[in-house]
């Protein structure tokens, strides 16, 4: 599988990043042999959270086995220094690992966090109020050799992920949504590709969420009665993944992680490790098809 460079951070990514969250849905057994198929395909780069239920756990074992081949994303949604810190330990210790490669500041969509985030200080707080904020806890950690690299996760508003690039000088990687429904739009809400233009400007690392997205889950389908279990209503047809990959990382894109559900992983496995980038005549094809899509991406 091909291989990119993840930003200036130092390491080469495969272009898939295995989505763990795949792995909550399998008992132990069908999870390391999931991990298995994953790396022997060549994936390099996985993601995890302790908000994708059992992944970190069932991960473990496998990760253990393998560490020294694994490039090891987590991340966090407390913005507070002692949250952010305290489920950093929680992680190590659920992970059964001494560090995490790559950590980020996950699902950012609100400018009150990032200022939580960043420790700024408002008049209107009492001094005992206030937080150093997850920022200086992710600093400290890396200090302490517990993390290695800071990156920041978002499908928040386009201008929300550029400001908090622009206001977190230590940010390393930054993952946000990006398919080619989204690229074809008009209007701010969609313009992801100024953060792509931005990210690469600064020598960040860019990872692509909602790849694989074909639309919003419908409000008449009950969520026990969806075939998938994913956020959005992903494409599944062999064709539909191999555009939606070849699309994004034709763009430039560092790394697609794979759609949550186990059931898509070994097509999108395949299409993977077949890329190759679109021509003019491919890419304007599916320009034309996401102007009349609905966008995946949920209002923050």
């Amino acid at each position: 599988m091909e291989t990119r460079p993840l930003g200036d951070v130092g390491h080469d990514s495969s272009v898939l990043t295995f989505g763990t969250i795949a792995l909550d849905f399998l008992d132990q057994d069908d999870a390391d042999r999931m991990v298995e198929d994953v790396l022997d395909a060549g994936v390099n780069h996985f993601d995890v959270a302790p908000t994708y239920g059992d992944a970190e756990r069932k991960l473990a074992p496998k990760l253990a086995e393998h560490r020294d081949e694994i490039f090891l994303g987590c991340k966090t949604q407390e913005r507070t220094y002692y949250g952010a810190w305290g489920e950093l330990q929680k992680s190590l210790d659920r992970l059964g690992t001494d560090s995490i490669d790559l950590y980020q500041f996950h699902a950012v969509t609100r400018y009150d966090e990032l200022d939580t985030i960043t420790g700024d200080y408002h008049p209107e707080m009492s001094q005992g109020e206030h937080d150093p904020g997850a920022l200086q806890a992710f600093k400290d950690a890396k200090e302490e050799g517990l993390i290695d690299h800071i990156g920041l996760t978002s499908h928040g508003d386009p201008s929300l992920i550029r400001a908090a690039i622009e206001r977190i000088p230590e940010l390393e990687s930054v993952m946000f949504p990006f398919n080619y429904t989204l690229d074809s739009k008009a209007g701010p809400e969609y313009d992801y590709r100024s953060v792509l233009d931005l990210a690469q400007e600064r020598g960040l690392g860019t990872l692509c969420i909602k790849g694989f997205a074909k639309q919003p889950w419908s409000d008449d389908l009950p969520e026990d009665e969806r075939p998938y279990a994913t956020w959005y209503e992903p494409y599944d047809e062999k064709d539909d993944l191999v555009d939606c990959l070849r699309y994004a990382l034709s763009q430039g894109m560092t790394s697609i992680p794979s759609a949550g559900d186990p059931q898509l992983v070994p097509a999108i496995l395949d299409a993977a490790t077949a890329y190759e980038p679109l021509n003019e005549d491919e890419e304007a094809r599916l320009l034309e098809a996401g102007r009349t899509n609905e966008s995946p991406v949920p209002d923050p």
